[in-house]
Formats: C-alpha cells, structure tokens, sequence
C-alpha cells in the first residue's frame, strides 16, 4: 500500500484532550494512536492499527468530495469517538464503518479478521443498499430504522452514527447546495435531537451550529451580525456578573468555579421562532455556570446567589431532584443582574457537568447506579423505539414517530405511587396512559388529575399527580390522534386502529367470498384444500386470512378469487358462472357495523331504506352510494368494480344525511328549526346558512337519523313550523 501522511509514527507524547478538538481535519494516525495509548492498553492500540489498514487497504483509491484519500474520513470518526474516550472495539469500527457499504468487503469477512461485536457495529451503521425503495425519503427512512434497531442492542452504534454525521457536517462545503440544504435538515432533525436525547451537548451543540450555517445560512448571517453588534457591550456585563458570582463564592467559603457561556447562535434562532420573541429579549439574558464539589453545596450557592441578585419569580427549575430525560441535572435559575437585565444561573457538581457534556459517552469511564445514569435513561428510550417499531405500518410511519419522541420532555407528573413520568410539553392524559403501558393506553376511559376527573384531551402541567382510569371493554378512538403528542401513544394508537382495520376487513372478506362461492353452491368450508393451497401460493399469500383481508379492503375481487377457487379458467368479470345463475342469490347485506372497511359516500349520503349499490376502492374496502349517484358510474364501464349490496333487515346505528331548509329571515328561526330536529330524536352533525334573496335563508343541515323512514318524520315536522318554506334533501 502506498504511503501517505496517515502512515504510522512512533508513538508520541499523549496529546492534551482539549487541543485534539482544535486540530485541522486531516489527522495524522501516529497521534491518535499516541492519544489511545493514554487510556487503552498497548495490545488494544495494536488492534486499532490493524483495523486502519485493513480499512486503508479496503478504502484505496477513493477519493472524497473534497477530493482528499477516503481513509481520512474513517480516521477523523474515530478521533471524535476518542474524545469521547471508547473503548477500542467501537474505534475499530469506527475505521471500518464504510466497508461494508462502500467496498466489496463483506460482513462476514470483517467479522472473520476483528470478531462478530466489530462486524455488528459496522453493519448496523451501514446503510440498506441492496433493496429498491419506491423514494429517496422511504429509503432514508428505512436506513435510519435499521440503525436506530441496531442502537438498542448495542448503543455503540448510535455514538459512531453521530461521529460519522458531525465530520461529514465539518467537510460539508464540498457537497452541492441542494445536497447541504438536506442533509443539514436530516441533521436538525434526526441527528442533533438524537444526540440531545443521549445527553452529549457538545455534539448536539455543534451538530446544531453546523446544520444551521449550511440550511439557514442567511438567517445564521443575519442572527450573527446582530450578536456582534451587541458583543462589546455584553462582555463587560458578562465580566462584572462573573467577577462577583466567584467573589461571593469566595466570601461565603465555598469552592467552585463560575464561568460565563455564550449563547449558540442556533439557540437564539430557536427561541425567537418557538417563542415569538425579538432579538432583544432572547439576547438579554446572559447565562452563567457555577460548578461546586456536591449536591448539598448546590443548594447553598442557590441561596448565595438569590441573595447576591433577586430572582425572577417562576423561573427556578430544579433538574437535580427531577433530571430531564437525558439524565441531565442541575439548578436553573434566572436573576435580575446589573442594569435590569436578566442572567441564567446553573449550579451543578463536577460529575454533573462531565455528565452533561458527555451523557451516555460518559458510561464506559464513569459506571454509576444512578438514576439519573444516562445509560439507564437511554436504556427507557430504547425499549420505547423497539415498542414504536413494533407498532409502526412502515419504516417512514416509525421513522416520524420516532422524530416526535426525539425533542426533549419539559413536563413533570406523578403517578399515585410517585413514579416520575416525564412527558413533552403538550402532553395529555392519553400521552401519560401510553408511557406507562400500553394495554393502559388502549383501555383508559378517563383520568383523576389531583384527584380531580378530567377529560382524556386534558393537557397536563408539571407537578400534577394523574391516576388513570380503565375499563376492560374499552378501546382507543381515532380522534385521540389529534391531540396525542407523544411517538409512543402515536404508535400504539394507529396500531390498534390498524389491526381492528384487519380484523374488520378479515370478517368481510368472509362475507364477500362466501357470497361468491353460493354461486357455485358453495362455501368456504367445503373448498379443497390442495386447490386453495395451489391459489395462495400463486397470489403469493401466507394464508386464507390474508387473502381474505385482501378482499375485504378491496384489493382483490371475491368474484375472480371465487372462479379461481372452484377450478373455471379465468373468465372476465360479467361472463356467466358455470352453473349460469342469471341473478346473484346473495346480495351483501349492510348492517352499519362493519367498521373501517365499509364507508358511506358523502357525496349522497345513502341511509337506510334507500336502494343502494357499492364499489371497492383498494385499501379502504367498500364504499356504499346510493343507486342513483352519479359518482357510481355506469354499470358497463365500473363493473369490476361493482357490488351487489342491501340493506340489512335491521340496521344499526346512526347515519348522516343532508337536508336543506329555507326559512323566513327571523331573529331566532335557527334554534326553532334545531330544537324541532332535536324533539325527533337526531343530532346536528353540521349546519351552514346563507342568505337568499333577503327575507328568506336557506339552512343546510348535516344530521343523523336512523332511516328513511326516521327522516321523513323530522321533514314532516319542519314542515309544520310556519316560517319554514321548503324543505328537500341534498343531494336531489
């Protein structure tokens, strides 16, 4: 292999921690390996440099964008992974996470030469290559499930995901303005939230910056600009805070630091478009971080400090008694400082600031019971991404709830017991049934908010104590999708809704085909069972509840499953069956009860009594018209697409139809003919009034009714009113 400034150098001195961040990107391999040797044994470190020229070898001749040998990139993953202090197993894979997907080295030949735990890391950061997706956005989504799957066997490969994505952010000029705009906006979305999550700031913090300059380089500009403008001013401000924060630390006897922090330009962009403020109120509180010995200590310098400057009411959070999701802990507080202006102070320990900079990075160094461990924390999470996949319709479906999930919870509640729940800001009663567990979820009926009842749509606040309140029967409602907040209630939600889907569509898949097969004088219990054997492995189905689910949504027609299933050729649709029945015996009978798989068209609005007549359309099922609709079609050309449909002889249930009522111009004719409707036992679903010609307006109402016959007894009551001119039902 040629020679190139990778090439390995004795081992040096070890390199400071905090200069490898400032170095230019192209890293010379003899100082990272200088670097591991500070906390890996030799033996380690070798194993590392066998796995660089493995990958320098399998990576020759690649170039990148920036048209630099493809091994830098490896080489400048793992040197972030090394910051992060990993052990040398996830740094092996860090130079080899590109093998698999970008040479002709396979998994199994990286697990023969390194072992299965490397091969599994480097797999599950490659990305899905070898199957065709229908779009780039199914693609990506089904790359990042596979990755965030991996991440909860092992979280390794998360951390190598975030050091691949941050170098790939350092060198992204090289890349088309289009490709930046996208993979930026995958980065604020996905990757820096994900870090967020992890609680490794530094990452997320520079993800954040890097994503904002390439996707928003204009408003960046702008946000920029007026930081400047205001720097002078701010420095000395920052400089007076902090002289007498650490003069008072020092009168008072407590050892500590104080340093004061710049606000991110992300940061600030964020505040103003999430909370509607100016620039000059998001740039008007300066931010100071005092870090002490113990937690005990933390408290006392809060008081120190409220006595130094006087807090702004309603502004404390205390992180330490009741960490964020990610483990994070510390005291916030916001103060009135010198000249009115308003300063953040966060009071935390030394191992809650390595915490809080590193998060779940920080638990191969420092192994803690804690439960505010990031690793424990992340463990939750993860267990929430496998329930959310298991319930997800698809990879795009996950990949969305998992976005939801990702964006940091800021509301607090207990359950009876005490247990801690933390929720998005947002949250209803639904979100916290669904965080506690599923089957509570899905039965919850109502909730005890402090021991008050409340509705399930109740958004709660921090503090609150929730006892939720289930019933066996009970089920959840497609409505609790608009307003659930939380990935997880999103995902067990449509995951119910889509297995009573199946379910539906299975029953009437029975009733469709059974209804064919009477042609044939016969049923599904006396079909052969090699011949429909033969059939579902020709439509490639893994059984009869699939085809007959298939039928009940409307993607194949009982009618030719029917033919097929009996042994005839494959006859067109209309052609006469071979027992020539003229006449279907057996029209599908409509109760009202069939669910999601049988809808009522609005564009007539068919209740019953009225002669009706269906059509599939694939993936809903059927759709019920009334036989005069003009939507339906001619017979001649939907006929394939056509049912045989009646009424049942006692319908359940309630449906809606349209009425339009023209009444004299009154003060008041809207309730009377509303209370008339009411007396006869329906409800108003809709209603729209327009005026017509002055002293008349014309009311059309969407109500309920049981009937035909149900509503011409509300019509004959109008009638009877005396401002009511006319009445007819729409559509006529």
């Amino acid at each position: 292999m040629s020679a190139d400034p990778l090439t390995v150098a004795p081992p040096a001195a070890r390199a400071p921690e905090s200069s490898l961040r400032a170095e230019p990107p192209r890293y010379l391999i003899s100082d990272l390996c200088a670097y591991l040797e500070s906390y890996l044994p030799p033996d380690q470190v070798r194993e590392f440099y066998r796995a660089y020229l493995f990958g320098a070898e399998a990576h020759e001749g690649q170039k990148r964008k920036s048209g630099e040998p493809y091994i830098y990139h490896p080489v400048a993953v793992a040197r972030i992974l090394a910051e992060m202090r990993m052990d040398y197993k996830c740094l092996m894979a860090a130079l080899l996470h590109d093998v698999i997907e970008d040479t002709d080295i396979a998994k199994a030949e990286v697990a023969a030469d390194f072992g299965d735990d490397v091969a599994e890391l480097v797999d599950g950061v490659s990305k899905l290559s070898q199957i065709d997706f229908d779009s780039r956005a199914e693609a990506q989504a089904a790359s990042l499930q596979k990755m965030l799957l991996a991440m909860t066997r092992d979280i390794r490969v998360i951390l190598i995901k975030l050091a691949d994505r941050l170098h790939n952010m350092r060198t992204l000029d090289a890349m088309r303005p289009e490709a930046c705009r996208r993979i930026s906006r995958e980065t604020l979305e996905i990757y820096a939230p994900i870090a967020n999550r992890l609680g490794i700031n530094w990452v997320r913090i520079e993800l954040e910056e890097l994503g904002f300059e390439h996707h928003w380089p204009w408003r960046r500009r702008i946000i920029h600009g007026a930081v400047r403008r205001t720097h002078g001013e701010r420095v000395e401000m920052v400089g007076t805070v902090e002289r007498a924060l650490q003069q008072t630390l020092v009168q008072e006897g407590i050892p500590g630091t104080v340093e004061g922090r710049r606000k991110h330009l992300y940061g600030i962009y964020r505040k103003m478009r999430d909370k509607h403020h100016p620039f000059e109120e998001v740039i008007d509180v300066s931010a100071f971080r005092v870090v002490v010995d113990r937690v005990d200590t933390c408290y006392r310098v809060l008081g120190v400090v409220h006595n130094l400057y006087k807090p702004v009411p309603g502004r404390f959070k205390d992180y330490i008694a009741i960490p964020k999701a990610n483990g994070y802990q510390s005291l916030h507080t916001v103060l009135v400082g010198p000249q009115g202006v308003q300063i953040e102070v966060q009071i935390r320990t030394e191992d809650m600031q390595r915490m809080a900079e590193s998060g779940i990075a920080a638990h191969w160094l420092y192994k803690s019971g804690d439960e505010a461990n990031p690793a424990a924390l992340a463990a939750d999470w993860l267990q929430n991404l496998l329930e959310m996949q298991r319930e997800a319709g698809n990879s795009v479906e996950f990949l969305e709830n998992v976005k939801v999930d990702l964006f940091p919870g800021e509301v607090y509640v207990f359950t009876p017991k005490g247990r801690i729940i933390t929720l998005k800001r947002g949250a209803t009663v639904v979100d916290f049934a669904f965080a506690i567990h599923s089957d509570i979820g899905n039965t919850c009926v109502a909730a005890r908010v402090d021991h008050r009842l409340v509705a399930l749509n109740t958004v709660l606040r921090s503090g609150q104590r929730v006892e939720i309140i289930t019933a066996p029967g009970a089920k959840p409602n497609a409505s609790w999708l608009n307003f659930v907040t939380t990935g997880k209630a999103r995902a067990g939600i449509r995951s119910y809704l889509k297995n009573l889907k199946q379910r539906e569509a299975l029953g009437l898949g029975q009733r469709l085909l059974n209804a064919e097969l009477s042609v044939f004088d016969l049923d599904l219990d006396q079909l052969e069972t090699p011949q429909l054997a033969a059939y579902l492995d020709e439509a490639k189905l893994t059984g009869l509840d699939a085809l007959l689910v298939d039928i009940g949504l409307g993607n194949r027609l009982a009618a030719l499953v029917a033919r097929r299933l009996v042994g005839g050729e494959f006859e067109e649709l209309g052609n006469e069956p071979r027992n020539e029945a003229k006449n279907h015996p057996n029209r599908l009978a409509i109760r009202g009860t069939e669910g999601m798989v049988v809808s009522f068209a609005r564009c007539c609005r068919p209740i019953p009594g009225d002669t009706i007549a269906a059509q599939f359309s694939p993936g809903r099922g059927i759709v019920v018209h009334r036989s005069e609709c003009r939507n339906l079609g001619s017979p001649e050309r939907k006929r394939d697409r056509r049912l045989a449909v009646e009424w049942a002889s006692e319908p359940e249930g309630e449906f809606s139809t349209e009425i339009r009522v023209e009444i004299g111009n009154r003060r008041g004719a809207l309730a009377v003919v509303a209370s008339a409707i009411a007396e006869q036992g329906s409800n108003i679903e809709t209603v729209v009034s327009c005026e017509k010609e002055g002293m008349t307006t014309a009311l059309e109402f969407v109500i309920l009714v049981r009937s035909r016959v149900h509503l011409a007894q509300i019509m004959r009551r109008l009638r009877h009113i005396p401002l009511v001119e006319r009445i007819i039902r729409l559509p006529r």
